[in-house]
C-alpha cells in the first residue's frame, strides 16, 4: 500500500472504520459469531480504552465509529480486536458441530492465511480497516446514518432500531448489546 493510504493519523480522533471478512464470507448470519464480536467490543470498552460511539455487524463486515481514550492508541486497539476476534471466531466455527458451512469457510480462511506472511494459519479479516477521520459533526452524522441504515437498505428490518446487532437501538432510547459513548 502506498504511504498516503488508509491510516489512522490522529490516534485519539473519532474514526469510522470498516472490517470485512476475507472474500466477504457471510459469517455473521449466525448469532454465536455475532455475540463474539459484541462481547469483544464490550471488553475493549471496559479494558482497552475504546470509546465506541456507533457500531453494526452485517453478514460479512463490521462498521464502527470509535475513538481511543487519552493514553491509548486506536490503531493498536483495532489490531488487538481483529486478532482476538479472528482467532475466537475461527475456533468457534471449528468447534460448531452444527455449522453446515464449516469446511468451506475454514478452507477459505486457511488459503487466505497461506497467502499472507503476516498470519499464522488462518486469515479471517481483510487487512484493511479503511479508517476515515470524522473531523466534524456533519461527517459524524452522515456516517452514523449510513451505518444504522445498512440493515434497512439490505431489507433485513424496516427500522434501524429493530436490528439487534447495532447501536441504533441505543440512539432510539433503549439499551443495546454494547456499551456506548453517544455523540
Amino acid at each position: 500500500m502506498f504511504s498516503g493510504g488508509y491510516k489512522i493519523r490522529d490516534e485519539n480522533s473519532i474514526h469510522y472504520l470498516t472490517f470485512a471478512v476475507i472474500e466477504w464470507v457471510d459469517v455473521f448470519t449466525r448469532k454465536d459469531y455475532c455475540d463474539i464480536v459484541a462481547e469483544s467490543l464490550n471488553y475493549c470498552v471496559d479494558n482497552k480504552g475504546m470509546q465506541l460511539h456507533a457500531w453494526i455487524i452485517m453478514s460479512n463486515h463490521i462498521l464502527l465509529i470509535t475513538s481511543a481514550k487519552e493514553g491509548y492508541m486506536l490503531s493498536g486497539l483495532m489490531r488487538d480486536f481483529k486478532k482476538h476476534t479472528s482467532k475466537t471466531i475461527v475456533n468457534a466455527i471449528e468447534a460448531n458441530s452444527k455449522e453446515s458451512r464449516k469446511n468451506w469457510m475454514l478452507w477459505i480462511f486457511k488459503k487466505a492465511g497461506e497467502k499472507n506472511t503476516r498470519n499464522q494459519g488462518h486469515q479471517f479479516w481483510q487487512q484493511e480497516n479503511h479508517p476515515v477521520e470524522l473531523s466534524d459533526n456533519e461527517m459524524r452524522k452522515q456516517k452514523m446514518n449510513y451505518l444504522h441504515q445498512n440493515p434497512v437498505r439490505a431489507g433485513i428490518v424496516r427500522e434501524p432500531e429493530d436490528y439487534v446487532y447495532s447501536s441504533a437501538i441505543d440512539y432510539s432510547g433503549e439499551r443495546g448489546l454494547v456499551k456506548l459513548e453517544m455523540i
